[in-house]
């Protein structure tokens, strides 16, 4: 499998949120992992300037698009929580939403 694009992470990182708490990064991270079955060699995969891995790039674009379209908020640097906007977008407006049981 190919890393994901940071737009095909956006539901996994809503997912990750869902419960509506604050979680880290970390947590983020693993949800993605496990959502994409992630493979060590997936996750070694560099940039082109050795930098940093090409999913840690992409998760963070992805990141960057949730924030400012207002689906996700961030309390302190590297935590974060699902907003309304977001939690809509997550449920699509299912009732009732499988995900958050509401």
């Amino acid at each position: 499998m190919e890393v994901p694009k940071y737009f095909e992470m956006y539901h996994s990182f809503l997912k990750a949120l869902s419960d509506r708490k604050v979680h880290t990064l970390k947590d983020i991270k693993e949800q993605v992992i496990r959502d994409f079955e992630l493979t060590e060699e997936e996750m070694a995969q560099m940039l082109p300037s050795g930098r940093q891995p090409v999913w840690l790039n992409r998760l963070g674009w992805c990141r960057t698009y949730l924030k400012k379209a207002g689906l996700i908020e961030s309390p302190k640097r590297a935590e974060f929580r699902i907003t309304e906007e977001g939690k809509l977008v997550l449920c699509g407006f299912a009732e009732p939403c499988h995900w958050c049981g509401d």
